[in-house]
């Protein structure tokens, strides 16, 4: 039976030097990525992401707006991971210096690029930057060929 987890993740900007939020994971996969994760029963979409940017950075956020997803899709399983992306510049309280999952700090977003980024965070990343992209699709399965680095040969379709 097909199985589909439900995530997501929060880009946090300062309203005034316009840096934003991220988390450097150490859990899982690793690196540079912004606060979020797993949707839990009985919880809207936007609480869990206000959840956890609260869990993972001690930060309340309000009035986030949706500005895309990522749905991979995994074509032996048909197993579904899908990511809804959030935006803000809404936020009150004393941020953390992070968390068992990693570091969190304000960053300029132009230096992002050149942090170790968590896997495929820079594909993520063109969502939450560019208005005119609504939704990131991957049809992946176990058996992909990889590229010179060892690293599988996804297709990313921008929607």
């Amino acid at each position: 039976m097909a199985k589909t987890e439900i995530t997501n993740m929060v880009m946090v900007q300062n309203p005034h030097t316009k840096d934003v939020l991220v988390q450097r994971r150490i859990k899982y996969w690793c690196g540079i990525t912004f606060p979020g994760g797993h949707l839990e029963n009985g919880e809207s979409l936007y609480d869990s992401a206000v959840r956890e940017v609260k869990e993972e950075t001690g930060l309340t956020v309000k009035n986030l707006k949706a500005c895309g997803l990522v749905n991979w899709y995994n074509n032996e399983t048909h197993d579904r991971y899908i990511v809804h992306f959030y935006k803000t510049n809404d936020y009150e309280g004393e941020l953390l210096k992070g968390t068992d999952e990693g570091e969190v700090f304000f960053t300029p977003i132009e230096s992002i690029k050149a942090m170790p980024l968590s896997p495929n965070f820079d594909k993520y990343l063109k969502v939450f930057l560019n208005d005119d992209i609504n939704e990131i699709y991957c049809d992946w399965n176990e058996k992909m060929k990889e590229n010179a680095d060892g690293e599988p040969e996804w297709d990313f379709q921008y929607k």
